[in-house]
């Protein structure tokens, strides 16, 4: 029974660990996304800001750049809006891929400590069955 409850603590630490790795990713991930906002939203303002100042210097030709202005914003926009996909892409990849790396921890942990009680209660037995034979001697 020691044996057996020694194995079990000795793996559900690989489960805690594997717990707090999965949670210092996520937070790793959201730590990434906060800190590529405002790098996308000055891009974007920077984008706008220019869009502006070309108008202002291309007023015969308002209509032409009023259309460039429009495709800029869009594909700043739309950038933007791949960037922030993106990451959380790689928010949920994180997160599935450490619930299946929890689960066959778990599972190698339990079919472990299985193995090495079964071992434990043979090797007791046979043991048992030895000195019982030496003593009938």
């Amino acid at each position: 029974m020691g044996l057996s409850s020694f194995f079990k603590n000795l793996f559900g630490s690989a489960k805690e660990t594997t717990n707090e790795l999965a949670t210092k990713a996520e937070a790793a991930a959201q730590e990434i996304k906060e800190t590529a906002t405002p790098y996308l939203q000055q891009a974007e303002a920077f984008a706008e800001e220019k869009i502006e100042d070309l108008k202002q210097a291309a007023e015969p030709y308002m209509d032409k750049a009023e259309i460039y202005a429009d495709q800029a914003k869009d594909l700043v926009q739309e950038y933007t809006e791949k960037a922030s996909t993106a990451l959380g892409n790689v928010v949920e990849t994180v997160k599935e891929n450490t619930i299946e790396a929890q689960k066959k921890t778990a599972e190698i942990t339990s079919n472990t400590v299985e193995i090495v009680s079964d071992k434990t209660e043979t090797t007791i037995n046979e043991t048992s069955e030895d000195i019982d034979n030496l003593n009938k001697e």
